[in-house]
């Protein structure tokens, strides 16, 4: 089991496509920076995530284009660093970041939604073993997510009387369900209603 040390710099990790990305992965990162006391959010731009098919995702720089106009925050940082560290899980990419950034506590933040496809990630219980899991609620997702596979294997790690901002004290693995306000949005919706929306002019501001 592996404890946190305190006093480090605390980041949370959200990955994704970011297919447009959108005024919901906004929420849930503003929300994690007040739960989890976090300095900064980096949202995690995929090249390709290799449980979503290439039709209809639209190219890396579009995609980080959106997610540096959706940000709106100035401890939130849109990254593709994936591609700099030449990794394609998330298990790999975690551990090239704690490698790159020995003084950061790094926690990693989903959707329930994502939570439960978790035991189709790639070395998903290392992943479990190397950071603490923050969860937040996605509509349709409540049930389905504390039944998922995996919730079998992590469900004796719930954090659930503990407070959230502790979480660097945590022994891993260590997993918490975050309530908050649910977003109605999603990129499936934003895609459905503006298929053109890849077609926009891109900015890295």
């Amino acid at each position: 089991m592996t404890q946190i040390t305190k006093g480090a710099r605390r980041v949370g990790l959200l990955g994704g496509s970011f297919n447009p990305a959108h005024d919901g992965h906004r929420h849930i990162s503003v929300e994690a920076l007040r739960l989890l006391g976090l300095d900064e959010v980096w949202w995690l731009v995929s090249p390709q995530n290799p449980l979503k098919p290439e039709k209809g995702m639209a190219a890396l720089e579009t995609r980080l284009a959106s997610a540096r106009r959706a940000k709106r925050h100035p401890r939130i940082k849109a990254l593709a660093i994936e591609g700099e560290l030449g990794t394609r899980y998330t298990v790999d990419t975690v551990r090239a970041l704690q490698r790159l950034h020995p003084k950061t506590r790094f926690i990693w933040l989903m959707g329930a939604d994502n939570l439960a496809q978790f035991h189709r990630w790639r070395g998903w219980r290392r992943l479990a073993r190397r950071v603490a899991i923050a969860v937040f609620p996605r509509s349709g997702y409540g049930r389905s997510s504390l039944t998922a596979p995996a919730m079998a294997w992590l469900r004796r790690w719930r954090r659930i009387n503990a407070a959230p901002r502790h979480w660097t004290e945590w022994e891993l693995p260590a997993i918490v369900m975050l309530k908050i306000r649910l977003s109605p949005q999603s990129a499936s919706r934003l895609r459905a209603r503006n298929p053109e929306w890849a077609s926009a002019p891109t900015s890295n501001k």
